[in-house]
């Protein structure tokens, strides 16, 4: 049986990527925000902003936190095709329950299937990117701490929307986020709990990329891409404040002889 080390570098990885999953739960829930004061093509881009937030930020939160896991015994590398179809995955499936969200009519039941899906979808990356592994071994999973793993995801996700649905003000946005980021972080570390892994050595090279050659790479590009698309969505106007320059411009008008 190999030991498990889910901290290779200390607390680095764990807090990155902690800050990974708030971030991407921030940006999700103030886009959906804006979608749902929106129409038309507006709200849609705001909710396919949304759906790529949270699914790039779950994503990177997972991947930044393999960088620190390793096994006594064996090297570890990721099946690059399988490890870019969790990527898919996350936005896709995430995207359904943001959408179920962003139009349904009965917010109860949009809720519930928003949840479900979503969760699911965070569950459904998490085991993909594990099946990605490569290594000197077999690994295997206890049943009941994988379900555990996917209650907390489900739950966590039905917060969040709950939290998109309810919770205007940037104030609470951020500590819902917060919360959020912790949900998600506990489902990652619960679902490595379920692992273990009976080490097989050998001399043969582990097919797949390293870590370093592929998963770091993407992280550091995806996570880019989280702090532009937070700086965006800072710089634009919210409805209240395009509805407070139309007053202001009609006032400025009306005030002209």
């Amino acid at each position: 049986m190999g030991h498990l080390d889910h901290a290779t570098f200390g607390w680095l990885t764990p807090a990155l990527s902690y800050a990974m999953a708030v971030i991407g739960a921030a940006l999700a829930l103030r886009c959906t925000v804006r979608a749902l004061g929106a129409s038309g093509r507006s709200r849609r881009n705001w909710l396919i902003t949304a759906a790529s937030a949270l699914g790039t930020g779950i994503w990177t939160m997972h991947f930044v936190a393999m960088l620190g896991f390793g096994v006594t015994g064996t090297e570890i590398h990721y099946n690059v095709p399988l490890t870019v179809l969790s990527l898919i995955v996350a936005m896709l499936v995430v995207g359904v329950g943001v959408f179920a969200v962003g139009y349904g009519r009965d917010r109860g039941r949009a809720l519930l299937l928003g949840g479900l899906t979503t969760g699911l979808g965070v569950a459904s990356m998490h085991y993909l990117g594990m099946a990605a592994l490569r290594l000197n071994g077999a690994v295997s999973y206890d049943p009941l701490v994988v379900g555990l793993s996917v209650a907390i995801a489900v739950v966590a996700a039905t917060a969040a929307l709950w939290a998109a649905l309810n919770i205007q003000s940037p104030v609470a946005v951020a500590v819902a986020s917060l919360v959020m980021g912790a949900a998600v972080s506990s489902m990652h570390y619960t679902g490595m709990a379920a692992v273990s892994v009976q080490v097989s050595p050998s001399a043969r090279d582990l097919p797949g990329a390293t870590a370093m050659q592929f998963v770091f790479p993407l992280a550091v590009g995806l996570g880019s891409y989280l702090f532009l698309t937070a700086a965006f969505v800072a710089l634009s106007p919210t409805a209240r404040e395009r509805a407070a320059y139309a007053s202001a411009e009609r006032s400025a008008e009306a005030a002209v002889p």
